[in-house]
């Protein structure tokens, strides 16, 4: 069958008219191929695109880690502006979008991979794409090049940690200390183990390393740098990316608040947000992990020159800040997961702080939640576009709501 493809899905699959899908495909392209279940699972190119471009990786087929290598970086950065757009429309939003800034190759700094056994040795990568298979990933042009040497540890922890038809799940993190290793679905931790884990990181040149929870060592505190403090995440912990999106969103959240005196910072984390804006404002940090918060307060109460930040664990989903606590704050923060934060931002457009620095990584759900703002008064202003998954269908955004 041959078809053309009409535009690429919230996936990065091509659509044709049916429709039909068929991923590594772009507008204007006409392909051919037998069609099951409504997809093209191996299209033949007939007429390429013009922002067609040789993918980089050599593994690229096989892995399931990145989708869109075979287009332009200018289509791709494009392609996530109208992602945006079109998520805005479908609410009756219009917006100034800056343009999308886009985190270098190699530059991932956390990525979860998985582990298994072989007959000689391990193979250590991501899925292939709806499958089972492992794709070793020895030159991954995705992580940052201190990820790609840990691989060599990782397959030796795979060899003694799992059984021939389990998987292990490594959470790796590079630190500014080395890389930082947590590891689930392993065999359950003894003596002799412990021993074996503990040489084999030090061997290895590893930061840290935790097994299903239980720390294993801890060589070199594997800290990160939020603004001027220093940081120890728990292991595993939520971390942006990259370092070089990490700091456009900092950047467009610090513009967003500047002036402020006293900030609320929703959906806390870590400190990515809080610990810069201390520099300047007092800060009252909200997170749900109590294992974050706590690295978060270590890391201010060891740096100096900062205003004061207070932290409070709390679920944000389940009990929102309501507009009396939200009303000693001239400035709100907010970064909640992919799903949004409907409540809460309903409890915001009740409260109406002067101003909300808004991010996400779900346009979706982002416009829904823009819409409350906008009906309750406020004006949306530029929005920042970040890549920090480059190759990927993910986008994230930064955006400035003030009361009118």
């Amino acid at each position: 069958m041959t078809v053309t493809i009409l535009r690429l899905g919230h996936q990065g699959d091509g659509i044709a008219e049916g429709p039909v899908f068929a991923p590594r495909t772009l507008p204007g392209e006409v392909i051919e191929g037998e069609v099951s279940a409504g997809r093209i699972a191996a299209p033949k190119i007939i007429t390429p695109s013009p922002v067609r471009v040789a993918a980089p990786c050599r593994h690229y087929k096989s892995c399931g880690g990145c989708s869109l290598q075979h287009a332009s970086d200018e289509f791709v950065a494009d392609w996530k502006q109208n992602v945006v757009r079109t998520a805005l429309a479908a609410q009756h939003i219009e917006a100034d979008l800056r343009a999308t800034q886009t985190s270098p190759p190699r530059s991932r700094r956390r990525a979860v991979l998985t582990g298994r056994r072989t007959k000689k040795d391990a193979l250590v990568g991501f899925h292939a794409r709806g499958t089972n298979t492992i794709t070793d990933i020895s030159d991954c042009h995705l992580l940052h090049p201190d990820l790609l040497a840990s691989l060599p540890a990782l397959r030796a922890l795979t060899v003694v940690g799992t059984s021939r038809k389990g998987e292990l799940r490594f959470t790796i993190t590079r630190s500014v200390a080395g890389v930082d290793v947590a590891v689930a679905g392993a065999k359950p931790l003894d003596g002799q183990l412990l021993m074996t884990l503990a040489s084999m990181a030090g061997e290895h040149g590893l930061a840290r390393l935790t097994w299903d929870g239980e720390p294993v060592v801890d060589i070199a505190s594997p800290y990160q740098m939020f603004g001027q403090t220093r940081v120890v995440p728990p292991a595993g912990a939520f971390l942006q990316a990259t370092a070089e999106g990490e700091n456009v969103l900092v950047s467009a959240v610090l513009e967003i608040v500047s002036g402020s005196k006293h900030v609320l910072d929703l959906f806390a984390g870590c400190g990515t947000f809080t610990l810069p804006i201390a520099v300047n404002a007092e800060v009252h940090a909200v997170e749900d992990d109590t294992a974050m918060l706590k690295a978060l307060d270590q890391g201010w109460r060891q740096a100096t020159g900062l205003k004061r930040v207070t932290c409070e664990t709390r679920d944000l989903f389940r009990r929102p800040m309501l507009p009396d606590e939200i009303s000693r704050f001239d400035a709100v923060v907010i970064d909640p997961p992919r799903a949004g934060a409907t409540q809460q931002m309903s409890e915001l457009a009740k409260a109406k702080p002067m101003r909300i620095a808004a991010v996400s990584c779900n346009p979706v759900s982002f416009a829904q939640d823009a819409k409350l703002l906008i009906d309750a008064g406020y004006r949306l202003g530029r929005i920042d576009v970040v890549d920090q998954f480059r190759w990927s269908t993910h986008v994230e955004l930064v955006a400035a709501f003030t009361l009118k």
